[in-house]
């Protein structure tokens, strides 16, 4: 059987087994919980902030992501180490680290954006179980729920700055407020309390089933 069909990215290469038409359609209904959305919010010199949102409960998650020691002390070097805060492997840790301590059913899939921070997505599909699946070029709307998110999110983090400035406990300080904010689309309830209501959902379940 001949290899998976390759389209190539910017970045890299994909398969048509991780682009978004190959996504589940329980995705689509928002009914099942542990499907995401994620991108970058950029900021000046090469300044990121990840994130990534819960379809169902609207619950952000927020990566911090700092810049590597060195990073402005020199010059660039082609194919030199890569020590902006969003190199590849520090957007594969941030999110192992992200959606590792979640139960099984809240690590269904993310859907990303197609950019080569994300290149190393089949290390992290190995490591935490999460699917990946990448937006079609030129399409953020397929990720509307991340878009309406990082809109929000800019009242915290405005254009043109440098996302570097801000601490790892300064990024959580806003996803906290994120995810107590009531939402009308949630009836009124916030993202914390429905995630709350889906891991404690789950954990009945599997108490009635093994009893």
């Amino acid at each position: 059987m001949p290899p998976p069909r390759a389209k190539k990215l910017r970045t890299g290469f994909i398969t048509d087994d991780v682009t978004i038409g190959s996504r589940p359609d329980e995705v689509a209904d928002r009914k099942t919980p542990g499907h995401w959305e994620g991108g970058l919010i950029i900021g000046l010199g090469r300044s990121a902030v990840g994130t990534l949102v819960e379809r169902t409960s609207r619950f952000t998650t927020l990566l911090h992501l700092p810049r590597k020691d060195g990073y402005g002390d020199a010059p660039p070097v082609k194919n030199g180490p890569a020590l902006s805060g969003y190199r590849s492997e520090s957007v594969r840790d941030a999110l192992q680290a992200a959606m590792t301590p979640l139960p099984k059913h809240l690590r269904r899939s993310v859907t990303w954006d197609r950019g080569k921070e994300l290149a190393r997505h089949a290390e992290l599909t190995a490591e935490t179980g999460i699917r990946v699946y990448f937006c079609d070029p030129y399409s953020p709307w397929q990720r509307g729920t991340n878009e309406n998110t990082n809109g929000l999110l800019r009242q915290y983090f405005p254009k043109g700055t440098d996302l570097a400035r801000y601490r790892r406990s300064d990024v959580q300080a806003v996803t906290d407020a994120l995810n107590n904010r009531p939402r009308k689309t949630l009836g009124w309830r916030t993202p914390a309390e429905v995630l709350a209501e889906q891991i404690h959902s789950a954990s009945r379940h599997c108490v009635a089933t093994t009893g």
